[in-house]
């Protein structure tokens, strides 16, 4: 199956070819049709399944068919979790739509940043990706308006009840037109979800490849640990960098002091280094991210929140350099590499502290990872 199957148009085709899309991943597969369709959709799907494009290119179709935007008055708006995410989705529908005669204007909004040039902004923005927090903030500014949106996407709506939107979204849903398609995504089909399901999706569309991806993802990627003390943990990581010559590497940390500990550490020894975390500004969060995925800068240390919008298809190394707090956080952060189907290797830095948690972790994950001793490895100049 290719994606002329799905009666696209022609900009539109030329846009996916130009992505370097061959053929539709399941979600893709499903949600497009459904979606040209009209129908509401529950989509449960990890990040990295090809959501985004599942939903991006039939809405740009749709846009195809629809009488202009009255300026301010959103078509479609996209509700995202974090201030990456919604750059990331944005990027996505710009680059889709870039062939199209008449182009539809995305727009990103989100929190962190000076409010005044977003107001600018918004003039003819027809599809709009939005952090819930700053979405309010133009709406009392009156920079933006709800009530002639055709369309509402939930993206990765599990994290953001997580993160505490509730309330938001629900002052958000209440200023929405009662007729409209609703798109809601999620990684997992949590009491929280069905409750919005309920609330939302009226005879949706339920797409579920969650499962199968995650097993066919954690399958495609090399998982290896070593034992180390925590003294030789910084020198120990030095010496993976160099010894098998990583060009470009994600190093996750518990927090945001070990993050910008382990960059000065990183840099004094010759190895380039920049910071991801939420005490960042955007701008410098945005700049990282950009250096890191333009190979400008080598290795990116990150936090699990600021992780959530990092998306690098073809990713060759992960480093747990500390654990996540949960199972899920440890398969969500190998799982920024082997996406769409690439290899990828992860790895683990386990000290005795570590141990115990590990074990819980390849339990949950229904999968041993190789471990080595580094006890005779040669750290002096590291």
């Amino acid at each position: 199956m290719d994606f002329s199957a799905f009666g696209l148009s022609a900009p539109l085709l030329k846009a996916i070819a130009a992505q370097g899309y061959v053929t539709p991943y399941p979600i893709q597969e499903q949600a497009i049709p459904a979606i040209l369709n009209e129908h509401d959709i529950l989509g449960i799907a990890q990040t990295g399944s090809g959501k985004t494009a599942s939903f991006a290119l039939p809405l740009i179709e749709q846009f195809r068919e629809r009488k202009p935007t009255r300026n301010r008055y959103v078509k479609t708006l996209v509700l995202v979790p974090t201030r990456e995410l919604a750059l990331q989705v944005a990027t996505v529908f710009q680059s889709f739509s870039l062939y199209l005669g008449n182009r539809v204007k995305t727009l990103a909004v989100f929190g962190g940043v000076s409010i005044n040039p977003q107001m600018k902004s918004m003039s003819g923005t027809d599809i709009l990706v939005a952090t819930p927090g700053r979405l309010l903030d133009l709406i009392e500014n009156k920079a933006v308006h709800l009530s002639e949106v055709e369309v509402l996407v939930l993206d990765e709506a599990d994290k953001m009840l997580n993160l505490g939107f509730a309330e938001e979204m629900d002052r958000i849903f209440a200023l929405l037109p009662p007729k409209r398609q609703n798109l809601l995504f999620s990684a997992t089909l949590a009491d929280d979800i069905k409750a919005i399901k309920a609330k939302l999706l009226r005879n949706p569309v339920v797409i579920s490849i969650s499962s199968d991806t995650d097993e066919t993802q954690v399958e495609l990627i090399k998982q290896v640990a070593y034992r180390v003390t925590p003294e030789q943990k910084g020198p120990f990581l030095r010496y993976l960098i160099k010894q098998q010559n990583m060009e470009q590497v994600l190093v996750f940390v518990s927090s945001v002091r070990n993050a910008d500990n382990l960059v000065v550490k990183l840099n004094k020894n010759g190895l380039e280094a920049m910071a991801l975390h939420g005490e960042k500004s955007q701008g410098a969060r945005t700049e990282a991210l950009r250096r890191f995925k333009a190979g400008l800068v080598r290795i990116l240390v990150a936090t699990d929140l600021a992780s959530r919008g990092i998306d690098i298809q073809f990713l060759p190394f992960v480093i747990n350099y500390d654990l996540p707090r949960s199972p899920k956080d440890y398969v969500h952060r190998i799982g920024r590499t082997g996406r769409a189907g690439a290899s990828g290797e992860a790895i683990s830095l386990i000290t005795p502290e570590d141990e115990h948690h590990f074990k819980i972790i390849q339990k949950k994950m229904k999968r041993l990872v190789e471990t080595h001793e580094t006890a005779d490895v040669n750290l002096q100049g590291f």
